[in-house]
């Protein structure tokens, strides 16, 4: 968004009824549509855009501390301590004064609390240095008042104001005054991007110490009254009911305190959680016959195969790509704590999606949605995993099954096997030649249905779109190439696995696929891949984030025997990124990535500490799930039940050598934390490829179930 398409009164701010200077930013601010293609982010904050005014507000104390109440999740992405920087910078204070918490779920902000298609810096960006620049002209003027002197002889430095006769305070000996309506309305400007000071330095995050000392509060690390360890005993196969259980055998095993048999399994509460996970082991369970029983790796494969839409273009080069299901796999499972009453119910998980956790669990047990109190805890990762609170939702029916307060914990196993999974999907490409160029391109997709129901899709719908899976696709996926007649789709398999939006969604797979294809058609043509993108990238922004990373990682250069480079581009969330990456295969059965360059243009950087990280994960996502990582279905469940069957690459697989690059391409932040994956698959991929001379069209590369199974 320009500057220009903001409304002039947008540098207003509403003054809140509070003891110290309490502000949110005004209702009259609004941005006016892109100009530009509506993508998927961009959509979402259109449609998060009439209670943005909402988002933001910011309280000054008298002990000169600012106070923001996020209305978003941190689940280890590091956005608490970018929002962080943008007060600080706006308010010139320190960083240390900022205090951010995360919001209880508030419906009043309709679509505005969703947290997902990285579009949380976007989105907040401008409400909250609005927010921070008008608490700062209210500072300023309320000293003013109090000295008898003009406002634009005060400086305010680290939260000190400053008169030109020497006379100073901190910002909370006005914290009182600069809320005393007298004061009137008091015009103020945002920093342009050039004065900033803090924003764009790599910062270290704010929360960083209390993660490795084990401060960081989690869902379990809360002392709930009353609240009892619980674990539930989930079916042999997903989406199976119980039909029997021995109740009384299982109230008779050690430190077993309640048991309660639900919609998921059989619940079982114990005075530790090593008592109900014995006891849950133990259990004797009638199940029904679950809808995806059938099901395995050969019939899904052969139902995606079947379902890829037929060709409309002919063609010189074709090819096909097979990508196994996902899981998240973050590192803390799910988890809730949940207290219900007969009239109330108060739950506390890590949530990206709160309104609708809260308005499905009241209408699940029976309340008024404002009987519902959700609080948005830190979440230990998620990847896209806390779109979904079904952690939530089934603690509150434990809770109001048992008739008192909960904590579950669904157990490793439990997270893997029935827990989402980025789905299943076959890709088919053909594309057309003519001399050095590409006349057409088409890319047919059949992907696993990834369920959407955690609001997304009634975000979408409210806009006007389909709120399926095919509306996303359509507005994620895209080609930066002038590649003539493209052509990209998806058909959807509907399947009762549990599936969910994993880490760049549709892009991690279509988009690496698709630069695995641009790479094969480079080799059909005899051009080199890189020179290749560059003539048919037309963005200077793209074309600058790909010469960079040409540069830095010295393309072309010679490699030891067995060592073979591969490239990766990606452009969504009006950001870009190339990746070039080192491959050594010279233990074909322990191919390891040992450097990578990654260059990106994200815009307005925030933090450029945060944005490494990201590119850094993003990274490792991609070397695992195209080397090693991925879910093999047996009998309708996920075989692998742990990281020690759960592929996931270790320290040992991944890179020592990694350089971040941030280019600044505009004064406006794009998307950051999915950005990071399609362009890795496609470098991991390609640079394989060159080294061993196979051209791999099944993902994970090696997908060999080498281990038992868990019982189920």
């Amino acid at each position: 968004m320009s500057g220009a398409g903001m409304n002039r009164r947008a540098f207003l701010t509403t003054l809140l009824l509070a003891p110290t200077l309490t502000v949110a930013v005004s209702p009259f601010a609004h941005a006016t549509p892109a100009e530009k293609a509506m993508e998927l982010g961009d959509l979402l904050i259109l449609e998060g855009s009439a209670t943005a005014h909402l988002l933001v507000v910011l309280e000054i104390r008298t002990d000169g501390t600012v106070g923001l109440v996020l209305p978003r999740a941190e689940v280890g992405q590091g956005l608490t301590t970018s929002i962080s920087m943008l007060v600080a910078e706006e308010l010139d204070v320190s960083l240390d004064a900022v205090e951010t918490t995360l919001a209880d779920a508030r419906p009043e902000l309709l679509f505005g609390q969703l947290t997902g298609n990285s579009n949380s810096i976007r989105s907040l960006y401008r409400p909250v240095r609005h927010a921070a620049a008008g608490a700062r002209a209210r500072l300023v003027a309320a000293a003013a008042a109090r000295w008898g002197v003009l406002p634009d002889t005060i400086a305010l430095d680290v939260g000190i104001l400053a008169a030109n006769d020497g006379r100073t305070m901190g910002i909370g000996d006005v914290a009182v005054a600069a809320a005393d309506p007298a004061l009137g309305d008091v015009a103020f400007q945002p920093k342009s991007p050039d004065r900033f000071r803090l924003v764009g330095t790599p910062t270290r995050r704010s929360d960083a110490r209390a993660m490795v000392t084990g401060e960081h509060r989690y869902a379990l690390d809360l002392e709930v009254p009353g609240a009892m360890p619980v674990v539930v005993r989930r079916p042999p196969t997903i989406g199976a009911k119980v039909e029997s259980v021995d109740d009384a055998a299982l109230r008779a095993m050690p430190g077993v305190l309640d048991v309660a048999v639900i919609e998921t399994g059989v619940a079982v509460m114990a005075s530790t959680f090593g008592q109900a996970i014995d006891a849950c082991a133990a259990a004797a369970v009638t199940w029904t016959a679950g809808p995806f029983a059938a099901e395995n790796d050969d019939t899904i494969r052969q139902r995606l195969r079947g379902a890829v839409e037929p060709f409309t273009t002919t063609g010189d080069l074709d090819a096909e790509f097979d990508f196994a299901f996902v899981s998240h796999a973050a590192m803390e499972t799910n988890s809730a704590v949940a207290d219900v009453r007969s009239d109330s119910a108060e739950i506390w998980a890590s949530m990206q999606t709160p309104i609708v956790a809260k308005q499905v669990i009241a209408r699940v047990l029976g309340l008024p949605v404002q009987a519902v109190t959700a609080h948005v805890v830190n979440g230990g990762g998620s990847f896209g995993r806390r779109l979904f609170f079904d952690a939530p939702l089934e603690a509150a029916r434990i809770s109001k099954a048992m008739g008192r307060p909960v904590r579950l914990m669904w157990t490793r196993v439990d997270d893997m096997r029935h827990g989402r999974a980025r789905p299943a999907s076959h890709h088919r490409f053909r594309v057309k030649t003519d001399g050095g160029a590409v006349v057409s391109f088409e890319h047919r997709v059949a992907s696993v249905a990834t369920d959407f129901s955690h609001g997304l899709g009634e975000i979408l719908t409210a806009s006007g779109s389909s709120g399926s899976g095919r509306s996303v696709f359509s507005r994620s996926v895209e080609s930066p190439y002038d590649f003539g007649d493209t052509i990209e789709s998806l058909a959807e398999v509907e399947l009762p696995m549990n599936t969910g939006s994993w880490r760049s969604v549709y892009s991690a797979n279509s988009r690496g696929a698709a630069e695995i294809v641009v790479d094969r058609t480079a080799g059909a043509l005899g051009v080199d891949p890189i020179a290749f993108r560059r003539a048919h990238l037309t963005d200077p922004r793209h074309l600058a984030v790909l010469d960079a990373a040409a540069r830095e990682s010295n393309w072309g250069a010679v490699l030891p025997d067995g060592w073979a480079q591969g490239v990766g581009f990606h452009a969504e969330y009006r950001s870009s990124t190339a990746v070039v990456v080192d491959i050594d295969v010279t233990d074909p059965n322990a191919p390891r990535v040992r450097r990578a360059v990654v260059a990106l243009d994200v815009g307005k950087a925030i933090n450029p500490t945060g944005l490494e990280a990201q590119m850094l994960g993003g990274l490792t996502d991609a070397v695992s799930t195209v080397l090693s990582a991925g879910l093999h279905i047996d009998e309708g469940l996920p075989l692998e039940g742990s990281y020690s069957q759960f592929h996931y690459a270790r320290q040992r697989n991944s890179p020592t050598d990694v350089r971040v690059i941030v280019i600044e391409g505009a004064d406006e932040p794009g998307g950051a934390g999915e950005l990071g994956v399609p362009a890795a698959v496609a470098a991991v991929a390609n640079a394989y490829a060159r080294a061993t001379g196979t051209a791999v069209a099944s993902f994970p590369i090696d997908f060999s179930a080498d281990f038992d199974p868990f019982p189920r």
